[in-house]
């Protein structure tokens, strides 16, 4: 089967994967863009995950001033050299990163950095809606562990819907950056300020 230029064309500004990655992707998928998207996904989180345990010690410290200068966000995104740290794309994540964390206010990078007390409390406020409705104590917890999950999606950075492209988590952003620039990446910590707010 021939692959077409335009195919590879269109397959590279959808994913940002090299010329080779997409022929790969197509040929291995018989033509099928959307097929050869999954492909590049899936072979980019296998990459992020050979790349995982390797320390991250450059990045960025990026700024965002929302337009009104009301609020802004810093954000320390790391890799592991100053060359890929130096480049547009990385660039471009670390931006795009502040911008979800001035949209969304979450309250931790991931979810082993949420307080405990924070999550006890949520627990209470589920058992406490839930006092009324005569279940049983097993399917109560099973509730709050649900409602558990969302409450992580909604305030835990890297497990919220990208707000630019809703069908992807943040930690996908991420495990697609790791495989276009082939270094580990990271965020470290952020900080987010409100004209007013405590």
């Amino acid at each position: 089967m021939s692959i077409s230029a335009a195919d590879v064309k269109a397959l590279r500004e959808r994913t940002g994967a090299g010329i080779m990655d997409c022929k790969k992707a197509l040929a291995e998928t018989n033509g099928d863009v959307e097929k050869a998207v999954e492909y590049l996904r899936k072979k980019g989180a296998a990459l992020a995950q050979k790349k995982q345990g390797r320390a991250t010690n450059e990045g960025l410290i990026e700024a965002y001033i929302h337009p009104g200068s009301r609020l802004g966000v810093l954000v320390e995104v790391n890799c592991e050299t100053d060359f890929v740290a130096k480049t547009d794309d990385f660039r471009q994540l670390a931006r795009d990163i502040a911008m979800q964390i001035a949209a969304t206010n979450p309250i931790a990078v991931r979810r082993e950095d949420v307080p405990e007390e924070v999550i006890e409390r949520e627990k209470e406020i589920y058992r406490e809606q839930m006092k009324n409705q005569n279940k049983p104590d097993h399917i109560i917890e099973k509730i709050v562990e649900g409602k558990l999950e969302k409450f992580y999606q909604e305030n835990v950075l890297l497990e919220q819907h990208f707000v630019k492209n809703p069908d992807k988590t943040v930690k996908e952003l991420i495990t697609d950056a790791i495989a276009k620039l082939g270094e580990n990446i990271g965020v470290r910590r952020f900080v987010r300020f409100e004209l007013g707010a405590e």
